[in-house]
C-alpha cells in the first residue's frame, strides 16, 4: 500500500510545506461554553501526538480541524491552508465503506475499487472486504478506520483512538502500519489517544491538551536526545553527610526511601564525582541507574502544572 495517489491535503500549496499544522489563536465555543481557548502551535513532526484527559478538547480539535466546528476566534491552518476559508479542501470524510471514501476523495469509480481493495489488504482485512461491516468485530472496524483513511493516499492522517478494542497482537500491527506510514515519508499523522504508551511508540512531537488549553508541547525526539536524564541510586550506609555533600555540588537530590536516592546530576558533574563523595561520607553506592523523563512523567506533570491562563509549557 502506497500513498502516492490524488491527496486531500497537498503540502505544496500555500504557506510553508514544511510546517504541518499551524494554530494561531484558536478558539472554539460550543453553546456560549468555551472548549478550545487560544491554541498557539506550529507542528512539523511525521507523527503528532494528542494528548489529554477525558474532557480536555482533543476531539474537538481534530473536528475543528476538519472543518466540522467553526472556531469562534483564531484559525488554524494545514499545510498553509486556513480551516475557515478551505475547509473542504482539507476535510477528510470518514464512511462506511472504503470505496465510498475513495470516491469522496476524487477518484473514479474503477480506481476507487481497487485502492479499496489495497487498503483493505494492507490492514490485514482482505479476506473480509466483502462481509457486512455489522459483522465486523470492535478490532476489525478498528482497521476498517484505518483503511478509510489512508484509501486515498491523503497527506496528513488523523487517528482518533486507532487501537481502542484492539487484542495485543492486533495491538502490535496496528502500531506498525502506523508506523509505517510515518516512515514512508509520504504520510503525516495526527495521533490521538488516552494509552500514552501507544503515543510514545509512534510521535514526535506531543501536544497536551488540559482544561481546553495547550498544557505542553513537547518535541519527544529532541527530549529524548536532551540529557534529562536523573540517577536512582541504592546505597549503604549514614547518608546525611553524602547527601549534603551532593547539594554543594549543585544537583538536585531526594531521598525516596532509607537507602535509596534521586540525583539530576547538573552539566559538569560526573559520576566519579559521585563515588568520590560517597568514599569521603562512608557511603556505599550498591547500584547506580540511569532514568529519562518517560511520557507518563511529561503528561504527569503537565496535569500537576498546566497553566489556567493558558501559557505553553515547552519541553527542551
Amino acid at each position: 500500500m502506497t500513498f502516492s495517489a490524488a491527496a486531500v491535503i497537498d503540502p505544496q500549496s500555500n504557506g510553508d510545506p514544511s510546517g504541518v499544522i499551524t494554530l494561531d489563536g484558536l478558539s472554539v465555543s460550543f453553546g456560549g461554553r468555551p472548549i478550545l481557548k487560544d491554541l498557539h502551535g506550529e507542528l512539523r513532526g511525521r507523527a503528532i501526538g494528542l494528548l489529554g484527559p477525558n474532557g480536555a478538547g482533543k476531539t474537538t480539535l481534530i473536528h475543528t480541524l476538519l472543518g466540522f466546528h467553526p472556531p469562534s476566534a483564531g484559525t488554524a491552518r494545514i499545510f498553509g491552508r486556513d480551516i475557515r476559508g478551505e475547509a473542504n479542501q482539507i476535510k477528510s470524510l470518514i464512511g462506511y465503506f472504503v470505496r465510498f471514501m475513495a470516491e469522496l476523495s476524487g477518484l473514479p469509480p474503477a480506481a476507487a475499487l481497487e485502492r479499496a481493495h489495497e487498503a483493505l489488504f494492507f490492514v490485514g482485512l482482505g479476506e473480509a472486504r466483502y462481509r457486512n461491516l455489522d459483522t465486523y468485530s470492535l478490532g476489525m472496524k478498528q482497521l476498517a478506520k484505518l483503511a478509510q483513511a489512508i484509501v486515498h493516499g491523503p497527506k496528513l492522517i488523523f487517528l482518533d483512538e486507532p487501537t481502542n478494542g484492539l487484542d495485543p497482537p492486533a495491538r502490535l500491527r496496528m502500531i506498525k502500519m502506523i508506523r509505517e506510514i510515518r516512515d514512508s515519508g509520504q504520510a503525516n499523522i495526527v495521533l490521538s489517544s488516552h494509552l500514552l504508551r501507544d503515543v510514545e511508540e509512534c510521535c514526535e512531537e506531543i501536544l497536551i491538551l488540559k482544561d481546553g488549553r495547550l498544557a505542553v508541547y513537547c518535541n519527544l525526539e529532541e527530549e529524548r536526545r536532551a540529557n534529562k536524564k536523573f540517577l536512582m541510586l541504592e546505597t549503604r550506609g549514614e547518608l546525611k553527610e553524602f547527601v549534603a555533600a551532593v547539594d554543594q555540588l549543585g544537583c538536585e537530590c531526594a531521598m525516596t526511601s532509607d537507602h535509596r536516592l534521586k540525583i539530576i546530576l547538573q552539566q559538569g558533574t560526573e559520576i566519579r564525582d559521585l563515588y568520590r563523595l560517597a568514599a569521603v561520607s562512608q557511603v556505599q553506592i550498591r547500584r547506580l541507574a540511569y532514568k529519562r523523563d518517560s511520557l507518563e512523567d511529561i503528561f504527569l506533570k503537565a496535569m500537576e502544572n498546566g497553566s489556567d491562563a493558558g501559557e505553553v509549557r515547552r519541553m527542551n
